[in-house]
């Protein structure tokens, strides 16, 4: 049976007008295969899984942790903390510092391929508190293989190349990001944020920035 990326996500979600690419007409995605659940669902607050060659760790984050990004004012109109616990995260309207972004919708995010900067973050945002937590209220890892992305379902797998050297990987998008900060408002116009830990598989850990083709990718559950 296929399973989409993002096939387990439910519920409305807003079609808007934003920054990003979708493709049009019939789409044929690369398959990647899965090895174990990939969901967290009710009860569940720990999984590791493959993709491909890659291991993914995901950890459900106490609520009493904080944001990694803590400029995330409200989730789909309410507390994101309460967004988080009662589920209302994954395509629903944010608020970050007074602008409200709207995420694609599932079908959007199926066909969803762009090229722009990534930037990585990590250290410095578990280095604030005992822990953070993602906006989808998993734990981050800086050393773990995920993404911030301003636009797409959480979570949804990507596939990312760099394209000054040609290496690629396979993240989890379980948080939100970048966005413009007060001493350089033009990070806002990076498409992505990597996890440290993609930023060194990919080969820009050093120089911070690097120039990536995004795109989602189609999982199929082993057997």
């Amino acid at each position: 049976m296929c399973i989409l990326a993002v096939a387990a996500l439910t519920g409305a979600c807003a079609v808007v007008k934003a920054p990003y690419t979708v493709v049009k007409g019939t789409v044929k995605a690369a398959y990647y295969t899965v090895k174990g659940a990939y969901e967290l669902t009710a009860g569940t607050t720990r999984l590791v899984y493959k993709v491909g060659s890659f291991t993914f760790k995901v950890v459900k984050a106490p609520l009493d942790w904080s944001l990694g990004n803590g400029d995330i004012e409200a989730i789909d109109g309410i507390d994101p903390k309460e967004a988080i616990r009662q589920g209302r995260v994954k395509c629903s309207p944010y608020t970050v510092k007074g602008k409200t972004y709207y995420p694609m919708s599932v079908a959007e995010a199926r066909s969803y391929k762009e090229t722009g900067l990534a930037s990585w973050y990590g250290y410095e945002t578990v280095a604030k508190n005992r822990g953070a937590m993602t906006a989808n209220g998993e734990v981050f890892d800086p050393e773990g293989l995920t993404a911030a992305h301003k636009y797409l379902p959480l979570p949804t797998h990507v596939k990312v190349t760099n394209l000054e050297n040609g290496r690629w990987v396979i993240v989890r998008v379980n948080d939100r990001g970048p966005f413009p900060s007060d001493h350089n408002p033009a990070s806002g116009k990076r498409i992505i944020d990597l996890s440290a830990g993609a930023a060194k598989r990919l080969g820009f850990y050093r120089q911070g920035l690097a120039k990536v083709r995004v795109e989602t990718v189609e999982l199929r559950r082993e057997g």
